[in-house]
């Protein structure tokens, strides 16, 4: 008799590539533990994850619409111009999920980031590290609306450990307690493997336009007085690869997970955005890392000052970077795991309704 493995939603937001990205080891674990998993998202987060997971069934999510402004001062009043199209995509995530239910009997669902994509009829599991959500002056008004769809859910997942040292601060980490908040330990697809080094530096992007276009165009200008061997990674998604040698930098458009893990793992300097999941990324593989927030982000703009201030990585703000920048690096420590051994099978209980 045929096993009838449970179906698992897993909906990433399309924000950048750092949600689709930590969410690939939360589907390996799923297929390794017995489950379906079934994933749902859209633009450049769900072309990825098409390119990871070829053979799984893969369903389409309405887009919340996120470009950043062109100017880093301008974040927060572009974020509220786009809280009408945000309101919109939830509703049609909700009815698509309800509908989803029946038509994929589906078992269980985990959101990274997605409000909408809940169901009160099965287990379902918010993923985020952002459980205070900086914004500034309205920092209180984003954070309470963000913890009360947070609480709609059966259970809250922070990739993160509840102890310190930690990686998310006071993103992942509140005074109150949100009930059923579990604390599941830093998340990342790669593996740290013993390997010579071949790359002097590593360029990593990522990001919502018009933004991620600015930083290669910076880096580009800059990089052609370094003398090291560089790749660069632009972050852009497609159905083919595609990569050109100019003098000593490699440029690929994007890479898999597989030769990604090889790169980092092969390269002395990474050099990227101050998003979590590349944080996550960097500490697994423990690597020395010089940050570049995204201008007007709080969220990692918070990130690279902490990391800055616990004397692990520097960065400096994107109009401010420079060649020489990258010195600095040698006086900080580079990144550390936070080990925590997570049982997948026993998160994954809550599916089977225990």
């Amino acid at each position: 008799m045929e096993v009838q493995h449970k179906n698992i939603l897993v909906a990433p937001l399309n924000w950048g590539l750092g949600h689709a990205t930590r969410c690939i080891p939360v589907i390996r674990n799923l297929q390794e533990c017995g489950y379906n998993p079934i994933i749902a998202s859209d633009g450049a987060a769900l072309e990825l994850l098409k390119l990871e997971f070829p053979n799984l069934k893969f369903l389409e999510l309405p887009s919340y619409k996120i470009t950043y402004p062109k100017c880093g001062n301008n974040f927060r009043w572009k974020m509220l111009q786009s809280v009408p199209n945000i309101i919109r995509a939830v509703v049609k995530e909700r009815n698509l999920v309800k509908k989803w239910v029946k038509d994929h009997a589906l078992s269980g669902i985990i959101s990274d980031n997605r409000l909408g994509v809940y169901n009160p009829k099965i287990p379902c599991v918010f993923m985020t590290h952002q459980l205070n959500v900086l914004t500034g002056s309205t920092t209180f008004l984003t954070t309470s609306v963000h913890q009360h769809f947070i609480s709609k859910f059966n259970e809250c997942w922070v990739p993160d450990v509840d102890s310190k040292p930690n990686l998310s601060g006071k993103l992942g980490h509140i005074d109150e307690t949100l009930i059923n908040l579990k604390y599941i330990g830093a998340l990342s697809r790669f593996r740290k493997i013993k390997s010579d080094v071949k790359n002097d530096l590593l360029v990593l992007l990522s990001g919502p336009e018009p933004q991620r276009s600015f930083l290669e165009q910076k880096l580009i200008a800059e990089l052609q007085q370094y003398k090291g061997s560089v790749v660069f990674v632009k972050g852009v998604v497609a159905k083919q690869q595609h990569c050109f040698q100019s003098e000593n930098i490699m440029f690929y458009n994007f890479m898999q997970s597989a030769q990604l893990e090889q790169t980092l793992n092969e390269s002395n300097l990474v050099l990227c955005r101050s998003g979590y999941t590349s944080v996550m990324d960097l500490a697994k593989l423990r690597k020395k890392a010089f940050f570049i927030p995204t201008p007007g982000q709080f969220e990692q703009e918070y990130l690279a000052q902490k990391l800055q201030k616990e004397r692990l990585v520097p960065f400096c703000n994107q109009d401010d970077f420079s060649l020489k920048k990258l010195e600095e690096v040698e006086q900080y420590k580079g990144l550390i795991y936070c080990e925590n051994e997570v049982s997948w099978k026993k998160l994954f209980s809550l599916f089977e309704g225990k």
